[in-house]
């Protein structure tokens, strides 16, 4: 099959290396591939025979009419010539698009069939139990337990509660302190009511244990020094357990939950921090009968690095030894954004089927890094060094602005006015539009907040207009 290649003199030497060994000719026509033009294209078509031709995924202009006169198909590349490498070998095999870039519809199939999998591996799966419709165990996908401590003290427990299901969690789980009361606990599940969504308590005291039966699906945690107390109701209520060691160790608890009547068990072996016993701790999860419970947000919440990958490393941690249920929480700052983490993370674990690594899977947990740096020529011309930027301030006749971010939104005051938008195209076209800036340095000093404000919520950071990012 003979490929064409339009591009441009900025990126020819990168498509003639990835051309290298296949069937395709590269052509440059003028300087920069994305402003090749229909008249152009044609040209080049003519010149030679060929069976398909791959223009930039970045170009914007449509080849409808070509195709339609030379009755050659144009097909939309990648968007950055360092990836033609990875679309080459798939041309003729795969269908690609006239209209979406090469590498953002494989991205699409890609992450489409890892879905795919996922679902159908846990619709076939024979699970241990199940919660409230959630599978547990049997080979289904580990189940991502988020905590939210101090329940009954919570400002916005069903808003939090909600949204932790929205983000991915399977259970949510309740937590009450030593100053809670039967009450509270009452009160906070009430608040609940209508969320037909798996929910637990976390709570080691058997008044709190019981006023939670009347409707936790899962309690956490019993031990030798509670289930005498409190086990039987637990039973009766039927609602699954976790069972943690205590003095008396897993084994003799584990059996005495289940001589209790608790049919749904879960066995905590109780996973260390790193630096306090960590790796010793994982030998614990080996061989048990049960469906296991791993506690990696305790973990996450006591080292000082960022959670996205400490929690795909858990994970993967919690997929070897087997894992059913792990547990994550976003008590901290440097924890937010955990729960979506976790059941990204469990989900590569779930779709590996063959593959001896969670790599390559269609999906994957990549926030600031990326996994091929895309090496694109820069412009060329003559060097002109730049001056620092003046250091005064000219007010702008418009008036001021003020830039902060909050749920999600960048808001922008001015003059009594506070603009609501998502990303800083649309606010600064917003702000334009309605007089908000009449200074050329005045916009373009709007425009740098707004792409770090933008990027702030981008990474779940923190803004503050004028500080460093």
């Amino acid at each position: 099959m003979r490929i064409l290649l339009p591009t441009g003199s900025l990126t020819a030497d990168i498509v003639r290396k990835a051309a290298a060994g296949y069937d395709a000719e590269v052509v440059v026509a003028g300087e920069i591939a994305a402003f090749l033009t229909p008249a152009d294209l044609k040209r080049m078509i003519s010149m030679g025979d060929y069976d398909m031709v791959i223009v930039s995924g970045m170009s914007t202009a449509s080849f409808a009419s070509v195709e339609e006169e030379t009755g050659v198909p144009v097909y939309r590349g990648p968007r950055h010539a360092a990836d033609l490498g990875m679309i080459l070998p798939l041309a003729g095999k795969v269908p690609l698009s006239r209209t979406v870039p090469a590498d953002e519809l494989f991205a699409a199939e890609r992450r489409e069939a890892a879905f795919g999998r996922l679902a159908e591996v846990e619709e076939k799966v024979e699970p241990e139990f199940v919660i409230r419709g959630t599978k547990i165990g049997g080979g289904s996908r580990i189940k991502v337990l988020a905590e939210i401590m101090d329940a009954h003290r919570h400002p916005a427990l069903r808003e939090t509660v909600e949204a932790y299901f929205r983000r991915g969690a399977d259970i949510v789980d309740l937590g009450f302190g030593f100053d809670a009361t039967p009450e509270d606990v009452e009160r906070c599940f009430a608040a609940l009511d209508g969320i037909d969504r798996p929910l637990a308590a976390d709570t080691q005291d058997p008044a709190l244990i019981g006023a939670a039966l009347c409707r936790a699906d899962l309690i956490l945690s019993l031990h030798e020094g509670n289930i005498p107390a409190i086990g039987h109701d637990v039973a009766a209520a039927g609602a699954a357990a976790v069972i943690v060691p205590g003095e008396a160790g897993l084994d003799a608890n584990l059996k005495a939950a289940e001589k209790a009547g608790i049919a749904a068990l879960i066995a905590d072996p109780l996973l260390q921090p790193a630096g306090s016993g960590f790796v010793a701790s994982l030998g614990n999860f080996s061989g048990a009968s049960r469906p296991l419970f791993f506690g990696a947000g305790n973990v996450v919440e006591l080292l000082d690095a960022d959670s996205v990958g400490a929690n795909a490393l858990l994970a993967a941690c919690a997929h070897e030894v087997g894992a059913a249920v792990i547990f994550t929480s976003e008590h901290s700052d440097k924890t937010r954004g955990s729960v979506a983490e976790m059941r990204r993370a469990t989900e590569m674990m779930a779709v590996m089927g063959d593959h001896p690594y969670p790599k390559d899977l269609g999906i994957d947990l990549f926030v600031l890094k990326e996994k091929r740096r895309r090496r694109e020529p820069g412009p060329e011309g003559e060097r002109l060094d730049v001056l620092p930027a003046p250091e005064g301030f000219i007010p702008d006749p418009a008036g001021n602005l003020r830039i902060a971010i909050e749920g999600g939104w960048i808001l922008v005051g001015h003059k009594g006015r506070v603009f609501w938008g998502r990303t800083a195209a649309d606010l600064a076209a917003a702000l334009i539009e309605n007089g908000c800036v009449s200074r050329l340095d005045h916009a373009a000093y709007l425009g740098r907040e707004l792409a770090r404000a933008e990027t702030a919520l981008l990474l779940g950071r923190s803004y503050v207009q004028d500080g460093r990012f």
